[in-house]
């Protein structure tokens, strides 16, 4: 079926248009549009954009689907007006064949919620000892595009080589992990003034910094991309910086988590907001949002980690890092950077649809508002606000740290190809294509 989508501001911005969407694509923008068969979205005072594309989710299945399942994982996903994501690799068992990496993509094919792409992993199980089979997965049915250790970092320097190498033949971004793990052992927050007055082990900044030090080199040499996962401090964004500066091939994503958080919220002991890498200080958050507005920081992931309770439910060094992001992305994005004015609502398309899709080279998704452009949409309701209940979001879990918080701006409308795949707070069931 055809969809109307009556009076929008494209990108917030101009006059208010009708857009029609058929056959999976934009048909026709203009004003007063008349369609007879067609379903009509009231968009009146609505904002539309490019369908978000999110690239790093742990979506859990196969093996921990007590807690994540694709499913589950799509719906929040749908909600939070994704049309794509990327599902990380430290399943069990581990994304390191095509046999898992197929699964992966079949499975979120069948759910037909948003665009599942699996990542896979760059060592065998994770262990940083061996390349896995890059080639394979690469050719395999899902296609992998980018491969990533998340959870661990590829910290042997010769297999972050290899792998960089290895990469730029077949065409692939490797995404870093970027912690020296001989300076996080026994860590559980961040090395400074508050963990040292709770009595919390603490992870120095250097142990992520040095590592995006030393693979921005390793990429300059091996004339591959790499692509640096959850940047956490002033300090790596100073490097990010300069190795751009340097023509070196080198991306990085913030989540919206260190965008507006800080290390006063483990004043608790709430092992909710203990997340890997650990919250920061409110300077590096700032100076996370500036480099996220100047570019300097490409673009926006959730890192979206459901864990069941028992493994949040415990003392602060015993719990698994993590908290749920696919839903509330967006509204974190408007309150840290839109209300302040550190961006404007095509840099949101920017750092939420355009720019991660350019790093991973999908062609579908990320494009511009046009006639003849794929209908992979997001509608969102700039007036709207709304509060956090962990037990009313999509996934399985509810491990957020935004429980209770009231947040502005809300999706009101997923497109994938044209279908509607949420509206008004509900998925609108399995529409899986053929």
């Amino acid at each position: 079926m055809n969809v109307l989508i009556k009076g929008a501001l494209l990108y917030g911005e101009g006059e208010p248009v009708d857009v029609l969407v058929a056959d999976g694509e934009i048909r026709q923008i203009g004003t007063d549009l008349g369609v007879v068969d067609a379903e009509v979205i009231d968009a009146r005072d609505q904002i539309l954009l490019p369908g978000f594309v999110d690239l790093h989710t742990h979506l859990r299945e196969p093996g921990r689907e007590d807690t994540e399942t694709i499913e589950t994982g799509s719906a929040a996903a749908a909600l939070g007006g994704y049309t794509a994501v990327f599902a990380m690799a430290n399943t069990n068992p581990v994304a390191d064949s095509v046999v898992v990496t197929d699964h992966v993509w079949r499975r979120g094919r069948e759910v037909g919620l948003v665009d599942v792409y699996p990542v896979g992993a760059v060592t065998v199980g994770l262990e940083g000892k061996q390349l896995a089979e890059m080639g394979t997965m690469a050719a395999g049915v899902g296609a992998v595009r980018m491969f990533s250790d998340d959870g661990h970092c590829v910290y042997d320097p010769l297999i972050m080589r290899r792998a960089l190498e290895y990469a730029n033949s077949l065409g692939v971004l490797i995404a870093q992990h970027a912690e020296e793990p001989r300076l996080t052992e026994g860590a559980v927050a961040h090395e400074g003034p508050t963990a040292a007055r709770l009595g919390l082990a603490g992870w120095p900044r250097a142990a992520e910094e040095s590592i995006v030090a030393r693979d921005a080199l390793l990429a300059r040499d091996a004339g591959a991309r790499v692509h640096i996962c959850h940047a956490s401090t002033a300090g790596t964004v100073e490097l990010v910086k300069w190795a751009k500066s340097q023509g070196i091939a080198i991306t990085a994503e913030v989540t919206p988590h260190h965008l507006l958080l800080d290390d006063s919220r483990l004043e608790t002991y709430d092992a909710v907001n203990k997340v890997n890498p650990p919250l920061r200080e409110a300077s590096d958050a700032a100076a996370l949002r500036q480099a996220l507005a100047e570019g300097i920081i490409d673009c926006v992931a959730t890192d979206h980690a459901p864990h069941a309770e028992q493994d949040k439910c415990c003392e602060f060094a015993a719990a698994r890092p993590g908290m749920l992001g696919l839903e509330t992305a967006l509204s974190i994005i408007v309150q840290t950077m839109v209300e302040p004015g550190l961006l404007d609502w095509r840099g949101v398309a920017r750092v939420m649809s355009e720019r991660p899709a350019a790093i991973v080279g999908l062609d579908e998704h990320g494009r511009p508002l046009e006639v003849g452009e794929p209908a992979n949409l997001t509608l969102v309701d700039p007036r709207a606000s709304w509060t956090v209940r962990g037990k009313d979001l999509a996934s399985i879990s509810n491990n957020t740290p935004f429980e209770a918080m009231t947040f502005p701006a809300r999706v009101t409308a997923t497109l994938l190809r044209g279908r509607i795949t949420a509206r008004d707070g509900k998925t609108l069931g399995n529409r899986a294509e053929a």
